[in-house]
């Protein structure tokens, strides 16, 4: 149970102070016209994830019921960001360490999510194959809009 809280702690802080620094760098538009622009979105893409490790690290510290498909989710999401840089689908606008952060942490999530490391169950194969397209959807859109 304590470790349970520390790693939801950490993933809480991650995703506060990551959030709070990719909301200081996105550039609101002053033009109406702007908002159909497809460059506009590209710049939510790493507050997305950060939101995605915040619900995740939420409700592995409550330990909701859905905390496994909200881990799987983040992990999926937060893998495939870097996969589809370096195979060249899109230019992530993640930061380096950013990524690395988030990496990490996804494979912590992989981790909770697929195995019954707290008492959490595991996830099923139809929430699993649901959370892998969901984050690829959700990077698709802000990275390939």
């Amino acid at each position: 149970m304590k470790t349970r809280r520390i790693i939801a702690i950490v993933f809480l802080l991650i995703a506060v102070s990551l959030g709070i620094y990719f909301h200081s760098k996105i550039e609101f538009p002053t033009d109406v016209r702007d908002y159909f622009r497809i460059g506009t979105y590209n710049q939510f893409g790493p507050l997305a994830i950060s939101i995605e490790l915040l619900v995740a690290g939420y409700y592995l510290f409550v330990r909701h019921n859905k905390a496994n498909f909200a881990l799987a989710l983040f992990a999926f999401t937060a893998l495939l960001d870097p996969f589809f840089n370096l195979t060249g689908i899109f230019t992530s606008l993640v930061p380096a360490y950013a990524t690395i952060l988030f990496v990490v942490c996804a494979i912590v999530s992989i981790w909770i999510a697929f195995s019954n490391a707290f008492g959490t169950g595991r996830i099923s194969f139809l929430n699993a194959f649901g959370s892998f397209i969901l984050g690829a959807v959700i990077e698709l859109f802000f990275n390939y809009l």
